[in-house]
């Protein structure tokens, strides 16, 4: 697997509204944090928050691009990625996205981890802080 490969199938199963399929790709362990409003986001909240996107058709297309890699094991790859998400509302969200994927112990790998970078995690010039 690589991290191309993975956000590529976190996209289709996003823009396909296949809840089954693109939750096998987070972790039970999940955590998310950087997200406005919200000081960590479970397994249970993303699940919650996919169904209700899903169910209403409420996204219109996601998209992942800009990926860097930060690090990469056999069953471990840290990277870094622009999401777009276009919602039918006509708004699009974008996010810089420093992700952790784990190959599980069932084979399948899923989103350990998910930061949010947001201006505090920008330096000086602007770039990415990649540690």
């Amino acid at each position: 697997m690589t991290a191309e490969e993975f956000l590529s199938e976190m996209a289709e199963t996003a823009n396909t509204y296949n809840l089954e399929a693109h939750m096998n790709l987070i972790s039970k362990d999940v955590k998310v944090t950087g997200f406005p409003e919200f000081d960590l986001i479970t397994y249970d909240d993303w699940f919650n928050q996919c169904k209700q996107e899903f169910e209403n058709r409420l996204l219109v297309r996601v998209s992942y691009k800009d990926l860097h890699t930060l690090s990469e094991t056999t069953d471990e790859i840290g990277f870094v990625a622009v999401e777009t998400v276009y919602a039918r509302d006509g708004q699009t969200n974008i996010n810089c996205i420093k992700f952790t994927i784990r190959k599980e112990n069932d084979g399948q790998w899923r989103v350990v981890l998910e930061h949010i970078i947001s201006g505090a995690d920008l330096d000086d010039d602007n770039s990415i802080t990649l540690q």
